[in-house]
């Protein structure tokens, strides 16, 4: 038997795909589009292993999707597939309806008639696992306790409203058909092989390149961050031993104002790749204007997936940093080549000079 993994070849799905290779003998089929934030390249350790498929194709692909679960008798579906960039909600919704609602609705209904026609011990074995995200519960006040699982979905971006219809699809099918799903609601990743319109590469790029460090308003938004090592291990934890039917928030203790991250960010840089003239990459941060209906502070309280499955974060917020950078530096080539035409154009219109308010 395998496990299929949806979105293999985005950030936090090949680094799980990576890590379970690394760990497991478990085979894994990776689906994949591969649109702009999937890259092949992130596969490259393991495009050699006879326990690894990628097959590109789309979720929303009912007969594909059925025959890879026949063929591979699937035994656990973990669904990271999805649109996933705030920003670009924002500025054409449709794709996060399109991909996030519909394929996620789609991928439900070819996974339940697989599993409907398993023998009984398989179907009791059988999961799966919807990765999703804090946005769906919408923002904190300063003095607010963290979101816990019974926290109530207030979205405030296509986006998150996209990924909470997607949550609410698999309670659904869990509900009323019996389809054994898990949850998960996780903090803001980083680490290798994030596509770099994601705030820690899209800085740690501008960095090396002399370029302004684009930070939204005055940088006060607050994140939980979570090394996404750590965010695959638990998810491997969870589809070891959660319960079926329940939600897990995922959280690294590590909340952090997106100021302070691209100061750590550049204090990293400083160390590792100094710039030529000997000042600090510090002096490249400019705020630019906010983006509509920003969310101020988002955090996880993770007792739940501690107390019941004995899971933690391993990493500081500086000790996944230090991993992250040294990953990039190590591997510039990778990001050059994710960085196309079209990228540039999307920076060039989100973070430009025109919209820079004042350094820092």
């Amino acid at each position: 038997m395998a496990i299929l993994v949806t979105g293999g070849a985005g950030f936090i799905g090949s680094n799980f795909v990576l890590d379970w290779l690394a760990e497991r003998e478990e085979e894994v089929v990776t689906l994949d589009l591969l649109t702009y934030a999937g890259n092949p390249e992130n596969l490259a350790p393991v495009a050699e292993n006879p326990r690894h498929l990628l097959v590109v194709g789309d979720i929303a692909d009912e007969m594909l999707v059925g025959r890879l679960l026949r063929e591979h008798q699937i035994r656990a579906v973990i669904h990271f597939a999805a649109e996933s960039h705030v920003d670009r909600s924002i500025v054409g919704p449709e794709a996060f309806i399109q991909t996030n609602v519909v394929g996620t609705f789609r991928l439900l209904r070819a996974v339940l008639s697989y599993w409907q026609e398993l023998p009984l011990e398989k179907r009791q074995a059988f999961r799966f696992v919807q990765v999703s995200t804090d946005e769906v519960y919408g923002t904190l006040g300063p003095e607010d306790p963290p979101f816990r699982e019974s926290t109530p979905y207030a979205p405030n971006s296509p986006y998150a409203a996209s990924k909470a219809a997607a949550d609410h699809l698999v309670r659904a099918f869990h509900r009323t058909y019996g389809l054994p799903t898990l949850t998960t609601n996780c903090s803001n990743n980083y680490g290798p092989r994030q596509f770099p319109e994601k705030l820690i590469p899209l800085c740690l790029t501008r960095a090396l390149s002399g370029e302004t460090l684009p930070i939204y308003g005055d940088g006060q938004q607050i994140r939980d961050w979570l090394y996404v090592g750590d965010h695959c291990a638990a998810i491997r934890r969870i589809l070891d031993a959660g319960r079926v039917g329940e939600v897990y928030n995922i959280g690294g203790c590590n909340e952090q104002t997106n100021l302070a991250v691209v100061q750590q960010l550049c204090a990293v840089l400083d160390l590792l790749r100094p710039r030529a003239d000997g000042r600090s990459y510090r002096e490249q941060i400019a705020f630019v204007a906010d983006r509509p209906g920003h969310d101020r502070r988002y955090a996880i309280d993770a007792t739940k997936i501690r107390e019941e499955l004995g899971w933690q974060p391993r990493e500081t917020f500086l000790s996944g940093l230090k991993k992250t950078v040294a990953w990039y530096l190590e591997n510039e080539e990778w990001l050059h080549r994710v960085q196309s035409g079209a990228y540039r154009e999307w920076v060039e219109r989100q973070y430009g000079e025109g919209r820079i308010e004042k350094k820092e």
